[in-house]
């Protein structure tokens, strides 16, 4: 339900604003009481939210995944060690048919990026006033609750996807298997500064692109859900239901989607030509 205090316009930008801890112009350091402030803070400023609940519920994935292990049996599995094998022989079978090398990393990697962001995904459906009404009882002014509608969330992860890229190129093909790969393809020695151009751009092109992907989908859905809540009581419940049936096929597809392109990436570092 909106705020009595705020016009819609206020609203909106009040949800769409992250908890931000920084140092400001006069040197002092502290939380962000407006978008102004928070800009002003700079480069090195930090989202204590987005922090908050990514890592929070990258602890929370690890201790349940680490629960049914050390719980399971054969004869009489409980439900969680149940959801567990059905999500590792999910990665299992995506990394066997794409991955084409041999790398141990790939599928504990896969597995984590799809559960952590699936995970980040799901706080979408947490009703959108419930945890920032219960942090402004606490002083808290800002309290965006769903990780990957921060753009640095989603950079972060997708840079590190793209450090593993190059990691593994170099690894795989050599430093000049790696840089023959960005100069010599697809038109040969005669064109290597429009193939390295070409190249260049594909390359970091998957980074952006595994970044603003899951943060555009996440953010549009936030927004949706915070039009909604701006409106009578009874509309928002003929509206929000519906959308968050559809938003829960949102949700896994795009967990899905970021895992999928990071093996299919890092399958085409372990190519060598």
């Amino acid at each position: 339900m909106a705020s009595e205090n705020l016009t819609a316009s206020g609203y909106i930008q009040h949800h769409l604003q992250n908890l931000t801890y920084g140092q400001h112009p006069d040197g002092t350091w502290g939380i962000a009481h407006g978008a102004e402030e928070a800009a002003a803070m700079g480069f090195w400023a930090i989202h204590l939210d987005t922090m908050l609940f990514s890592i929070g519920l990258g602890i929370l994935f690890l201790w349940l995944f680490r629960k049914a292990a050390k719980k399971v049996s054969v004869d009489t599995p409980s439900g969680l060690q149940n959801f567990v094998e059905l999500m590792v022989e999910f990665v299992d079978k995506s990394v066997k048919e794409t991955f084409h090398g041999k790398n141990k990393v790939i599928a504990p990697l896969a597995l984590t990026i799809f559960v952590w962001v699936f995970l980040m995904n799901t706080m979408d459906l947490v009703p959108v006033d419930f945890l920032p009404h219960l942090a402004s009882l606490l002083g808290v002014p800002y309290f965006r609750v769903v990780p990957t509608t921060d753009l640095n969330a989603t950079l972060g992860m997708s840079i590190s996807v793209f450090a593993l890229i190059i990691y593994y190129s170099i690894k795989v093909k050599g430093v000049s298997g790696f840089v023959g790969e960005l100069t010599l393809q697809p038109f040969g020695k005669w064109m290597i500064p429009f193939n390295l151009l070409l190249e260049g751009v594909g390359l970091l092109a998957k980074p952006v692109s595994l970044a603003l992907r899951l943060f555009g989908n996440l953010y549009a859905g936030e927004l949706i859900f915070i039009l909604i809540a701006i409106l009578p009581w009874g509309i928002q419940w003929a509206l929000s239901v519906p959308w968050a049936i559809f938003h829960i096929l949102v949700i896994v597809l795009q967990a899905f989607i970021f895992m999928m392109l990071t093996i299919v990436y890092l399958s085409m570092a372990h190519e060598d030509h």
